[in-house]
């Protein structure tokens, strides 16, 4: 592929954006993508990718660099770093006429770099990994720095797998089969233009993810609660599995969110959720003991998911680490009263620390004085499925 100059100015602008101006790497793409309509779906795929790469490895591109990039000339020089060392060729463009980029990356490999610049993450966050996931760590770290697959859920209230898979592959989208009403790309691809995301035949929802709403046991006719409920993509699957039938409370304290998560819901055909709005504690004191499920997909640090959000291990710190920490907690001790009693409690994060997960759970169960009990937990790592990295405990309520 001809690399043209333009599409190179849009990388290096949405990297400034990105590391400059700390905006989210997935809005500054989207809003990229969107400023030129004359693009095709390869120059789309270089502008992404080409940004998402750099992003994902900026701490190793830095050190082959020489230093952190101070202004925009630096920036072309670390697009032409990720384009030698991906093995693409660097074109013959003055920004990179004065680079030799063959003998900065030879320097790299003889400097013998650690471990952290090698995979590219902060010092603390290697720190805090190895303390708390051992040898399991490096290799999970490895794994983080892949690219991850684009994996859809069938919309089992419009549609089945099957018919799905096979109006994809009309479509020229050829898919493989995973866990129970999951496919998985087999070539990254835009499935938004299609016929069967319009008429909400599917969702854009990762293995791990779909594993939540599943473990929780849901029934047709009950009562849940999603308690953080955000857009909604483990609400529409709840609704999926209820087959539409009983009633889905999902709330949460972003209001777009929710507005986002009824529109999802009108292209879905899910009739069954009622949004609210956490403005106080009394949203949650008013549903006490009054859901025969209830799941608790807390905010965390989003560490198991950084292939798909690289630059969030560039936003998140240690204190931010331990407040999400504290907010876990909270939200177990406030809003486990929303369960009745032999009822059923899902505790999900998409982290791998076992702070946000395993420990959380054994403090909540500690304090509730054998009030809750641990039915089943699962821990997700990105190296062994090739899933987001989860966490889920079920607990049910004696």
């Amino acid at each position: 592929m001809k690399i043209h100059r333009v599409l190179s100015e849009a990388v290096v602008e949405a990297l400034l954006q990105i590391f400059e101006q700390g905006d989210y790497a997935d809005k500054v793409i989207e809003k990229t993508l969107r400023s030129n309509k004359k693009w095709g779906a390869r120059d789309r795929a270089f502008i992404a990718e080409s940004v998402y790469e750099i992003v994902r490895h900026a701490r190793k591109y830095f050190a082959i660099a020489g230093q952190e990039p101070k202004n925009r000339a630096d920036w072309w020089r670390i697009l032409g770093i990720h384009l030698f060392t991906s093995g693409q060729a660097v074109p013959d463009f003055e920004e990179f006429s004065k680079t030799d980029f063959k003998a900065l990356v030879a320097k790299y490999e003889q400097s013998d770099p650690p471990f952290p610049v090698r995979e590219s993450i902060p010092d603390w966050l290697d720190e805090v990994g190895r303390q708390q996931l051992g040898d399991h760590w490096e290799p999970t770290v490895c794994a983080l720095n892949t690219q991850a697959p684009v994996v859809l859920r069938a919309n089992t209230l419009k549609t089945t797998r099957e018919a799905l898979k096979k109006a994809l592959e009309n479509d020229g989208f050829e898919t493989d089969e995973i866990g129970a009403a999951g496919l998985i790309l087999k070539k990254r691809a835009n499935v938004f233009r299609t016929s069967a995301f319009a008429d909400g035949w599917f969702e854009i929802q990762d293995a791990a993810s779909q594993l939540v709403a599943e473990l929780l046991d849901v029934k047709p006719g009950m009562r849940v609660v999603d308690a953080c409920a955000g857009a909604g993509g483990k609400t529409l699957h709840l609704v999926a599995l209820m087959q539409n039938k009983g009633s889905i409370i999902a709330l949460d304290t972003v209001e777009w969110k929710l507005k986002e998560l009824s529109k999802r819901a009108r292209r879905a055909g899910a009739h069954i959720i009622e949004t609210r709005l956490i403005s106080s504690k009394k949203t949650i004191k008013r549903l006490r003991e009054q859901a025969d499920r209830l799941l608790l997909d807390v905010p965390c640090s989003g560490l198991g998911v950084l292939r798909r959000n690289p630059d969030a291990k560039w936003k998140i710190t240690p204190e931010k680490v331990t407040s999400l920490e504290t907010v876990q907690a909270e939200i177990l001790n406030d809003y486990s009263m929303i369960l009745k009693p032999g009822g059923k409690m899902a505790y999900a994060t998409c982290s791998i620390l076992p702070s946000e997960n395993a420990r959380q759970i054994e403090h909540f169960l500690s304090r509730q004085a054998g009030k809750m009990e641990l039915i089943s937990e699962q821990k997700i790592f990105p190296q062994d499925d090739g899933y987001d990295g989860f966490y889920i405990a079920v607990l049910q309520k004696i």
